[in-house]
């Protein structure tokens, strides 16, 4: 591989959001980019790495009304049922506020639907 083309690659995979299951249970995770969507099943403890590359939206277990907005940078958990964003993969940026309490709604603005 070229010094160019391993840059590149470096530069796209730091570029992508984690989620990581802290439940005691699998938990289905759907993500949609675009006009893509795709599904995955999470055990406890398992991380899922490198979604999300220019953004996404996550919902958990077909949750229709649960939608989170994830940003490539974020590094994002699920625990109690719930999205919780951890902060970003890059320790140099800010943090992106702090996570979302259980007894709170899901965000507030949730993506357009097409």
């Amino acid at each position: 591989m070229s010094g160019a083309a391993a840059l590149l690659f470096t530069s796209i995979a730091a570029d992508a959001a984690s989620i990581t299951n802290r439940d005691t249970k699998d938990v289905k995770v759907t993500i949609s980019e675009g006009e893509t969507s795709t599904e995955h099943t999470i055990r406890p403890s398992e991380v899922l790495d490198k979604v999300c590359m220019s953004g996404c939206i996550v919902r958990l277990d077909d949750g229709e009304e649960d939608e989170y907005e994830v940003d490539a940078e974020d590094i994002v958990a699920i625990e109690d049922g719930f999205l919780y964003y951890d902060g970003p993969d890059d320790p140099s940026k800010p943090d992106s506020g702090g996570s979302i309490p259980p007894s709170a709604p899901p965000p507030a603005s949730p993506a357009p639907k097409k």
